[in-house]
């Protein structure tokens, strides 16, 4: 699920939802409503995303994985 691998990126990081919310320029309660699965990202929030931390969207979204090979 997304959640995860935001949750496993952020643990990487060594960050927090406030820190990312901070840092990545996306309001805390969207991440919130993303870990309370109230809503999923949109697309500016996955660019954000992507670009913070240096990932492609295919990957934050699980389809390849860390080694850039597609998931069926």
């Amino acid at each position: 699920m997304f959640i995860d691998v935001l949750q496993n990126l952020m643990h990487d990081k060594g960050i927090n939802q406030r820190q990312l919310s901070i840092q990545s320029n996306i309001p805390l309660t969207t991440i919130n409503g993303w870990f309370k699965a109230n809503r999923l990202p949109d697309y500016c929030s996955i660019k954000k995303l992507v670009v913070f931390f240096n990932v492609t969207s295919d990957y934050l979204l699980e389809l390849e994985d860390e080694f850039g090979n597609k998931i069926n």
